[in-house]
């Protein structure tokens, strides 16, 4: 049983029903949210969206009350998570520092009536009631399409990936499989970068001193692309045509919005899916059903496209006031 039992209300209010009954308005709903620290761009871009969304909802009056916390490790997130269940949440929302450490604790959550909203890595065990990612596969399909198509189909290119997973297994495994089906192109080398700025340039650094001819690189993440643009702009080489980042971050989108040779597009991995993630658990427990949505339920499983972004559309993913 969840904690707060559907009201029939909703059905006659036409709202639709999600395994929360609407609060009354002189009762404060409890969202807690739950991700990792800011450790590298794109999870500094999570703190900032989550904040973001909370003073929306602030703003709004919505008659929620928010706990937000973040943690450096597993053991940390978990213990909050324990804390947030003493403060009587009614809600968590939860990016898992990793999976495995953490889901034991959510699961206990969700036990005791808490509803789960899992956002980005997952948990190992379907304890939640929506689940929020990216498109991994989409990111590694869109990013290889758009290069294959760029170098006419031919062309040696060396790649940097992120931290051994499940993650970047999917996006590797997309990415190859397109390139497949284009013999001219030629992967010189593929390793991983762990998405870090300092880990691009070590490896950027090995590639331009291996291998005489680059024609293109691609990074799979914005933070590994600064290292590399870096690597390549100390080394006073000019032979390679361009460079391929991922996750939307505001300084490389800055960059196609002016016009660099170099990079020239960029695919998303929105950060601000941990905004999404809040309102749906907000309306949840509200009852408030999504325009134009006609189920009773919300969405258990919510995958997020990858989407290019070119000179053309740049603007519309730029947030200069956001910290990625």
């Amino acid at each position: 049983m969840k904690k707060i039992v559907i009201c029939m209300i909703v059905v006659a209010l036409g709202l639709g029903v999600f395994g929360i009954t609407p609060v009354a308005a002189d009762d404060s709903i409890r969202i807690g949210v739950a991700i990792p620290s800011a450790d590298h761009g794109w999870t500094g871009g999570i703190v900032w969206w989550a904040k973001q969304a909370i003073e929306d909802w602030k703003e709004k009056e919505s008659g929620a009350k928010f706990f937000l916390v973040t943690a450096d490790s597993p053991n940390q997130q978990v213990d909050q998570i324990e804390t947030l269940m003493v403060r009587g949440i009614d809600v968590l929302v939860v990016l898992a520092h990793q999976s495995g450490p953490v889901t034991p604790v959510v699961a206990q959550a969700a036990d005791e009536g808490i509803y789960i909203v899992s956002v980005d890595r997952g948990l190992t065990e379907p304890v939640s009631d929506i689940y929020i990612r990216g498109d991994n596969p989409g990111l590694g399909r869109v990013s290889a399409q758009w290069m294959a198509k760029e170098l006419d189909g031919k062309g040696k290119i060396v790649c940097l990936e992120g931290i051994p997973s499940v993650i970047n297994k999917e996006r590797v495994e997309a990415f190859e499989e397109v390139m497949d089906e284009y013999p001219g192109i030629e992967i010189l080398d593929s390793q991983p970068a762990y998405w870090s700025t300092q880990k691009g340039l070590e490896i950027m650094e090995n590639y331009l001193q291996k291998y005489d001819k680059i024609d293109a690189v691609y990074a799979q993440d914005d933070d590994v692309l600064k290292g590399v643009l870096q690597a390549y702009e100390e080394s006073g080489r000019d032979d390679i045509e361009f460079m391929l980042g991922g996750a939307g971050s505001k300084d490389i989108i800055k960059m196609i919005i002016d016009g660099s040779d170099l990079v020239r597009a960029d695919v998303t991995y929105p950060p601000s899916m941990i905004a999404t993630g809040i309102s749906l658990g907000v309306k949840a427990a509200k009852g408030e059903a999504l325009d134009g949505f006609y189920q009773n339920q919300l969405p258990a499983d919510i995958i997020l496209r990858s989407e290019l972004i070119t000179r053309e559309n740049a603007e519309d993913y730029y947030y200069p006031d956001s910290v990625f």
